[in-house]
């Protein structure tokens, strides 16, 4: 019987054609520590909304948070560390399908990089053979400890999320990269008074509002009259395009989807609210205790966006934002303002961390094409 053949051996990568930053090793209990932590503080909001979904009751603030946003209840329970962490001990299995096993040596772990682009760099006539192990000889920089006692040594194991990830993701993450930029380079307006919310209504019958077992503070005209006579300036697409097609044309701006990087503003209440939601379709690339700060702010807006909005939601506690009065209108402006102080830190770190799995990619481009 004839052997197979024998793969080339791999062409060694020096460390000016690997210029890739140095990667986290967290200690076994620092990371089981902060995923405890993570889950109690995400159960706490689940909880109740699991608990009324067993029961068929629906909630016109808490829902929004769980149908409008796709990221599951699981999903959001689920700790991730973020790329470029390697967890002591960890087994891939527990953590999900992108995390593999790697050796904890000083040096980037094995495993990190997918196969195609390795084979891709060691060597172009044997990519079918090659694999991650090839890059354990290659001198590389050394892996940084999350803790002073962590024993980053030879004969550990960790998993890791793979860089194969990041390639996929790559085009949306350079999508929220920009519209992240755009909205905190301009300046924030407070002067929308949340009349997103009555365009939605606007001339519907009452059992045709998106929350009809909740009745309407005003009746059908005046509540139409509210916004004829306020005007509509909602720069946010993902409201607008719940406008009833009355309400359309009073809104000042007629946003789309391929305008939103050139709308979206930091003062808007949704833009927010939807930091939560371009955090989670970075999942697991961000780690979780970013995605779950945007909940809670999202968590927050929520409450005010509905205040604010036409429906008598005090059966549930929450007193009205009369956003049809003077006095209304300037509570509004002023809670919109410091949701976007809020908001504004929060952007900071998740535009920090794009830019830094840009680099990542950048750095693993420059490993498969073998650039200085």
């Amino acid at each position: 019987m004839t052997s197979a053949p024998v793969p080339p051996a791999p062409v060694a990568v020096t460390p000016q054609a690997q210029p890739f930053p140095h990667t986290q090793v967290m200690s076994l209990r620092e990371w089981r520590e902060r995923r405890r932590l993570h889950q109690e503080r995400v159960d706490a909001w689940l909880g109740p909304h699991l608990e009324r979904r067993r029961r068929g009751e629906k909630h016109p603030v808490e829902d929004f948070l769980f149908t409008y946003y796709s990221f599951r209840p699981a999903q959001l329970r689920r700790w991730h560390p973020g790329l470029g962490v390697v967890l002591e001990g960890a087994d891939p299995a527990e953590l999900g399908p992108h995390y593999v096993l790697t050796p904890i040596p000083m040096e980037i772990p094995a495993g990190v990089f997918d196969n195609a682009a390795v084979s891709r760099t060691v060597d172009r006539g044997a990519r079918d053979h090659a694999s991650a192990s090839a890059y354990e000889s290659s001198p590389t920089p050394a892996l940084e400890s999350s803790s002073p006692a962590h024993p980053a040594t030879r004969g550990a194991s960790g998993a890791t999320l793979s860089f194969q990830l990041l390639q996929r993701r790559r085009s949306s993450l350079e999508w929220i990269t920009q519209l992240l930029e755009r909205t905190a380079g301009r300046t924030p307006y407070f002067g929308c008074f949340g009349m997103h919310e009555w365009a939605m209504v606007y001339k519907l019958p009452a059992s045709q509002v998106r929350h009809a077992a909740w009745p309407l503070r005003l009746s059908e005209e005046e509540t139409a009259r509210v916004v004829e006579e306020r005007g509509v300036r909602c720069s946010h697409f993902d409201a607008f395009r719940f406008f009833t097609p009355p309400a359309r044309p009073l809104n000042v701006l007629q946003p789309t989807r391929e305008l939103q990087p050139e709308l979206e503003q930091p003062g808007c209440l949704h833009a927010n609210m939807d930091l939560y939601k371009l955090a989670y379709k970075l999942s697991p690339l961000v780690g979780s205790d970013l995605i779950a700060d945007c909940f809670a702010l999202a968590r927050q807006i929520r409450v005010l966006d509905m205040r604010a909005s036409p429906y008598d939601l005090r059966g549930l506690g929450l007193s009205p934002v009369c956003v049809e009065t003077a006095a209304g209108r300037a509570e509004f402006a002023a809670a919109q303002r410091e949701f976007a102080a809020q908001a504004t830190p929060l952007r900071d770190r998740l535009l920090a961390e794009c830019r830094r799995l840009l680099a990542l990619a950048d750095a693993l481009d420059g490993v498969v094409n073998g650039s200085p």
